[in-house]
């Protein structure tokens, strides 16, 4: 609006008037915009208290879902993270297993290591060890024919006719029934020469291949290398001890 002329200015200064020197005044000073500045600052105001209220992230989320989501990693097992460690230890039962086998094979095999004849004045031969046996391992199997109580019986009575003839009958019970390996031949087997002794570092063991009953001898005791090999044959009957004194030891 324009004014009609400058009495009227000076005849209503209550009311305002947009004139020019209004306007001049205004352009004087363009930075000062009261209300403009007044309404900036209101509003950053509340932009802060917004921000102070409502944390947010870089990304625009709220950083107290954000808390919520790294909450779901912690409940996860400890196998997520570290793989389970087995044990590499065999159990009993398979180191048996295995000790079984071992045998199996060296008695199918005729393996008979670390021993040697030797001779002995007033006693003859006897079997020597040419390396250490722990306790429990297997030394040698007493070799010979397989035979039931019937058919031992009648070969025995055969051997006792020749006095030249030694007896080198083992009888054993194996399933509730007695069987006897007759090693009584001469072979090269060295099991059938190992003598007599009531403190033996021997002792025998059945040992079942197939269902078959085989006779062999462990260590019941360390043994040393050059130390006799003996057990005991476990015969106290008087016949015996009388046609063999050296049982009685």
């Amino acid at each position: 609006m324009k004014c009609e002329s400058s009495e009227s200015k000076e005849q209503k200064p209550e009311i305002p008037c947009r004139s020019h020197g209004i306007r001049e005044q205004c352009t004087d000073q363009p930075d000062q915009k009261e209300p403009t500045t007044y309404t900036n600052q209101v509003k950053s105001a509340a932009d802060v208290k917004v921000t102070a209220s409502k944390p947010r992230s870089r990304t625009g989320h709220k950083l107290g879902a954000k808390k919520v989501e790294n909450k779901a990693p912690q409940n996860r097992k400890v196998t997520d993270y570290y793989p389970i460690r087995r044990s590499n230890r065999k159990t009993m039962a398979e180191l048996k297993s295995e000790e079984h086998r071992h045998i199996d094979d060296l008695i199918k095999n005729g393996t008979e290591e670390g021993m040697q004849v030797k001779h002995m004045e007033g006693k003859g031969r006897g079997v020597f060890a040419v390396k250490d046996f722990k306790k429990g391992e297997f030394v040698v199997e007493y070799h010979g024919d397989l035979l039931e109580l019937a058919e031992a019986k009648t070969r025995e009575a055969q051997y006792g006719l020749d006095p030249q003839t030694g007896c080198y009958m083992y009888y054993f019970q194996f399933q509730s029934k007695t069987y006897c390996v007759d090693a009584t031949k001469e072979t090269s087997r060295l099991g059938r020469l190992i003598n007599h002794s009531k403190i033996g570092n021997c002792q025998t063991r059945l040992h079942a291949i197939d269902g078959a009953p085989h006779l062999i001898l462990v260590a019941s005791r360390d043994i040393k290398a050059e130390e006799e090999l003996l057990y005991d044959y476990g015969d106290r009957s008087k016949s015996s001890i009388l046609a063999h004194p050296w049982l009685k030891h």
